[in-house]
């Protein structure tokens, strides 16, 4: 019985000898990497564009960026034209594809304008993803962004709140920007489905800019001396509009529902001039972005086949969400 024991005892320590022979230290590491997760280059390159560059709305979308970049080990740059001019920003992302990085997150100025260098960059195998402002006929494999239509349906929801359900109200916009049209498609949509006593008398082009949004109020309030309140669909033109209701003595009549958070709209949000404001979430479009991207350029999104050929499993469409943002919580978003 003892020799037979021993026998057994030979042969596990034979199998365990062979065993540790086959996970040599290479083998070994390889799994050590597998615990480290994805990592990439430093001198792999990914590009953010955008347009009107300086302004503090991109900051926390680049810092998202930059945080997954750091996480994955890849390096970052931010271009875009710097001024609300589509001709601008075309030459700036063609100019963008012609160092070929290794992926490209764009936010697009204009619709369609940009279609043909977004496709110019998929078709040379540069993946671009959108963010905040889409192109919806391009090749871009996902947009990552506000429900943009969902967003405009609950600016009037909030507007009801504070008009008791009845009131004229305005829109100041960007006419010519995707997102924006969806915003006040979903804005007018709502108060005509579901507020009867409610009516959007005018939506006027506020260009993205303080003076000229400024001006478009005081010539809406002048024009509708019953005016009870005003959309804005981005934050700068947020600002000008509060300034054009100080300097008519329009405040309390006239209240603001704006978008965005910068410095200038919270303090109007503190002070009373801005009713509200809706929070987008602008740190996901920048992470996601990236993170996307990195997938696409490593191949590591599987692909599936379908009428249009081969695609990237990647959601089409992830919606980076909103909240409102009152006197009461105001507080919580200003730059810690």
């Amino acid at each position: 019985m003892k020799k037979l024991v021993l026998l057994y005892g030979v042969f596990i320590l034979a199998f365990l000898i062979i065993i540790a022979s086959f996970f040599r230290p290479s083998q070994l590491d390889s799994w050590h990497n597998v615990d480290g997760g994805l990592r990439g280059d430093i001198g792999e390159q990914y590009v953010m564009v955008t347009f009107q560059s300086g302004i503090d709305y991109w900051k926390p979308v680049l810092k998202g960026f930059e945080d997954a970049a750091e996480a994955l080990g890849v390096s970052v740059d931010y271009r875009g034209s710097t001024e609300y001019d589509v001709q601008e920003q075309m030459t700036v992302l063609e100019q963008v594809i012609a160092r070929k990085p290794a992926g490209i997150a764009l936010s697009a100025m204009e619709p369609t304008a940009l279609t043909a260098s977004i496709n110019k960059a998929v078709e040379a195998g540069i993946p671009v993803v959108l963010f905040d402002s889409g192109a919806e006929d391009s090749k871009a494999y996902s947009f990552l962004g506000t429900d943009n239509y969902n967003a405009g349906a609950t600016a009037a929801h909030e507007f009801a709140r504070l008009l008791g359900n009845a009131g004229k109200v305005a829109v100041i916009t960007l006419p010519n920007q995707l997102n924006h049209q969806e915003r006040v498609n979903g804005f007018q949509e709502t108060i005509r489905r579901e507020y009867p006593k409610m009516q959007v008398l005018e939506i006027k082009d506020g260009k993205g800019d303080v003076v000229v949004s400024r001006e478009a109020a005081r010539e809406v309030m002048r024009d509708h001396p019953d005016l009870r309140g005003i959309f804005v669909t981005e934050a700068v033109g947020g600002v000008g509009v509060g300034e054009a209701i100080v300097q008519q003595e329009r405040l309390g009549q006239v209240k603001i529902i704006s978008f965005d958070t910068d410095k200038g709209t919270l303090d109007m949000i503190k002070d009373g001039i801005i009713s509200a404001t809706l929070a987008q979430g602008t740190w996901n479009m920048g992470y996601w972005s990236l993170q996307f991207l990195f997938h696409l350029h490593h191949e590591l999104a599987p692909e599936s086949a379908g009428a249009a050929g081969k695609q990237r499993m990647l959601p089409p469409n992830v919606d980076t969400g909103v909240t409102v943002v009152t006197r009461a919580n105001v507080d919580d978003y200003y730059a810690k």
